[in-house]
């Protein structure tokens, strides 16, 4: 049964968020996503049903931001927190950067989860990479997942590719190869997608492999009604209007005065990131070529916050750098206004208000736009809005009639729109009428919050408790696990025992010095017959855990105690028989022997082919399969349950056994001990690894012994003074 009131964790992991005066187009990653998740968190926070909402993000304390942003908790409402992790050091680090810091933040946000002593009943992740983090946490405690995109990487590099940026470079820049790859893995483990409009369902989502797996739900974004409220309010004998507003009024006037000769002509504004698909340099060509336009109205360009042009990153500088030159070959002076910087808070509302009273026009000028939070600030405002025919604005105009889709890639169609919306009055009266009255019908964030909640409820329902801490082993060995504080964890073959034994028995005698104070546990593909009779062939001591079968299986002392609390949490959504069904035909790939296959395991022999793994990938997610796929030694292909792995088993026996990651020194050498090498326990590869482990080189916490096998274990524990620790 699902609790009475819902816990819900929100993940945006750039990190420049807080609750009040966003900075807003700051830089690439402080886009409209910063004021959704946000509003969204506040939302949620004030429906019944809710008893706690967490927004997590990334701890910067660095002098080129806000100290804002170096608060590890800050206290939004008495429902709301915005709870910060340090990962990868303290300073801002652009978000196409943070890929590999990734596992860091899960890590520690388990043992926040876990300090905490609160498990949520519900993760979503807002971003590719704050979907990464929720997925992986839905995975260890056995919750829903819930993931909003915001833009696709997909829909980015068909755009770049476009605007004739090379594949080569976007890949270096924007990492856009893996954002795809963790999409399609997100839309294989999301319970849903929220989604803004039908188009991005259909035409986005669509240019997807995993398309077809997830359940979508078109919730579109919320407004602050309160604050977008329209422009005629202020003509009004009792105006609502509070101190900082008026001053806010006062000083947007002044700022739009200096640049304008005409200041009583009607404004055509414009706001947003200084970004290349939003097409800024469009509308000023569009503007700058008709002079009757030039001659009814002036142009209000907001474009984002800057103090140097030349301290800006290339894109953004390429940008206003445009902005400027085109404002000169069109002689604009006078005519168009291009302030440096202006408040999201009290300002940007101003803004829209004042050229609604001025019976101007917002235009948004871009190349795509998934959503279009500007134009429904606009529209509650009064503001008539010209937009793209692509995305969001297609599904706003057609709720809210409040303006005009044109093809912003053609600036006499796009002058023509502006133009006849200036001169009928009676048109600009409807669309403002239709636009106030229509953004309060559709698009409100309480609707917002209370059809997400009727969605989580019936998801909920479908997960078994949130507890996976199961009961204690009433043996020795539970009493034993229960108080140590230290783990080595190691692979079996090739990184304990291999070719090169000499430092086997060193090993052991170090395992029996140091019993009192550090576990001793495996994770090996072998089955946990085979395990146990490998380890005594060589004289092994009895490990305090086995994690066998590639992890699927946890048992636990010299009795071999079975984790049924594992094997329920891995469960879920797994059908053997299925995925064996619909690979039964596949003619690369061979059936291994019945001693090797378990219950949540499928094993097969395959050797290295072009395609082969994506046809395989292929035919499960076309049908819908959940699952994980881990190919090593060019040889074995195991499919297991998609929450299992002996990475998350490793997670698994840190909460439970309440023993922190880092604490946790795991070995291994190919790459079905990729994952569990990541993150945040002490890792080592041993010196005979596989290929397929040299890309793990470079990362930070990963420790590339010389020495083979055991000696490599002894090598690391040195390295780390991993005894030391323990033993202190």
């Amino acid at each position: 049964m699902r609790p009475a009131k819902f816990y819900i964790q929100l993940f945006s992991i750039h990190g420049l968020i807080r609750s009040e005066t966003m900075e807003l187009g700051h830089d690439a990653d402080t886009g409209g996503q910063i004021k959704y998740v946000i509003e969204l968190a506040n939302a949620l926070s004030q429906n019944e049903s809710v008893r706690q909402v967490d927004l997590f993000t990334r701890l910067i304390s660095d002098k080129t931001v806000s100290e804002d942003y170096a608060r590890p908790v800050e206290e939004v409402n008495e429902k709301f927190r915005i709870v910060r992790i340090q990962c990868g050091g303290k300073k801002y680090i652009r978000k196409e950067l943070l890929w590999p810091l990734l596992d860091e933040f899960v890590d520690k946000t388990i043992k926040y989860i876990k300090r905490g002593n609160r498990i949520p009943d519900i993760v979503h992740g807002h971003y590719p990479d704050a979907g990464y983090v929720a997925m992986n946490l839905a995975e260890t405690f056995g919750m829903p997942f819930v993931y909003t995109g915001h833009s696709l990487g997909r829909s980015k590099l068909k755009q770049l590719l476009n605007d004739g940026m090379k594949r080569a470079d976007i890949i270096k820049k924007y990492k856009i190869d893996l954002r795809i790859k963790t999409e399609e893995k997100i839309l294989k483990n999301a319970d849903f997608i929220v989604a803004s409009t039908h188009q991005e369902v259909n035409e986005q989502y669509g240019l997807y492999e995993s398309r077809n797996i997830p359940k979508y739900r078109v919730i579109p974004p919320g407004l602050d009604i309160e604050k977008f409220y329209p422009f005629y309010h202020d003509l009004l004998p009792e105006s609502r209007k509070d101190e900082a507003e008026v001053y806010a009024q006062a000083s947007v006037l002044e700022e739009l005065n200096r640049f304008f000769m005409h200041p009583d002509r009607p404004m055509i504004l414009s706001l947003c990131r200084p970004d290349k698909r939003k097409n800024i340099s469009g509308l000023i060509k569009a503007y700058g070529k008709d002079k009757s336009l030039q001659s009814m109205a002036n142009l209000a360009v907001f474009a984002g916050i800057r103090k140097d042009i030349s301290a800006k990153e290339e894109n953004e500088r390429d940008v206003l750098t445009e902005i400027l030159l085109l404002m000169d070959k069109y002689d604009l002076y006078g005519k168009i206004a291009i302030p440096k910087k202006h408040d999201f808070e009290y300002e940007v509302p101003e803004l829209y208000r004042i050229a609604a009273e001025k019976k101007g026009v917002f235009v948004n000028s871009a190349l795509t736009e998934p959503f279009g939070l500007t134009l429904l600030e606009a529209a509650a405002s009064g503001l008539p809005v010209i937009a793209p025919n692509d995305g969001g604005p297609q599904d706003i105009i057609k709720n809210c009639d409040c303006g005009i889709i044109v093809d912003t890639t053609n600036t006499g169609d796009l002058a023509d729109a502006i133009k006849s919306i200036i001169i009928d009055e009676e048109k600009w009266k409807t669309y403002s009428k239709n636009g106030i009255l229509n953004v309060r019908k559709h698009y409100t964030w309480k609707n917002h919050a209370a059809t997400y909640i009727r969605n989580i409820s019936k998801i909920t329902k479908d997960f078994r408790p949130k507890e996976i801490a199961a009961a204690v082993p009433a043996d020795a060995i539970g009493r034993r696990i229960a108080g140590l504080d230290y783990f080595i964890i190691t692979d079996i073959d090739n990184t304990l025992i291999g070719k090169n034994n000499q430092y086997l028995k060193e090993f052991c005698n170090f395992l029996e010095k140091h019993k009192k104070c550090i576990g001793f546990g495996v994770a090996t593909g072998r089955t946990i017959a085979s395990a146990t009779a490998y380890l005594k062939e060589f004289n092994i001591p009895p490990p305090d855990i086995i994690i066998s079968s590639v992890g699927t299986e946890i048992y636990y002392g010299p009795r071999q105690h079975f984790g049924k609390g594992w094997e329920t949490h891995i469960s879920t959504k797994w059908n053997r028989e299925k995925i064996a069904r619909l690979l039964s035909d596949c003619s690369f790939i061979a059936y291994q022997g019945s001693e090797t296959q378990r219950k949540f395991k499928i094993s097969y022999d395959m050797e290295p082919g072009k395609d082969r793994l994506a046809t395989i990938h292929n035919r499960l997610l076309a049908h819908k399969c959940r699952y994980n796929l881990i190919y090593s030694h060019n040889k074995y292909l195991d499919i297991l349950p998609y929450r299992a792995s002996k990475g998350k088993a490793i997670r698994y026996l840190s909460y439970k056994w309440d023993i922190s990651l880092k604490n946790f020194l795991v070995c291994g050498d190919s790459g079905n001990d990729e994952e569990m090498l990541r993150g945040e326990p002490c890792a080592a590869v041993m010196g005979n690894y596989s290929p397929e482990l040299e890309k793990l080189k470079g990362l930070r916490k990963i420790f590339f012994a010389s020495k083979q096998t055991a000696g490599g274990i002894l090598e690391a524990i040195d390295h780390y003074q991993f005894h030391k620790k323990a033993t202190g």
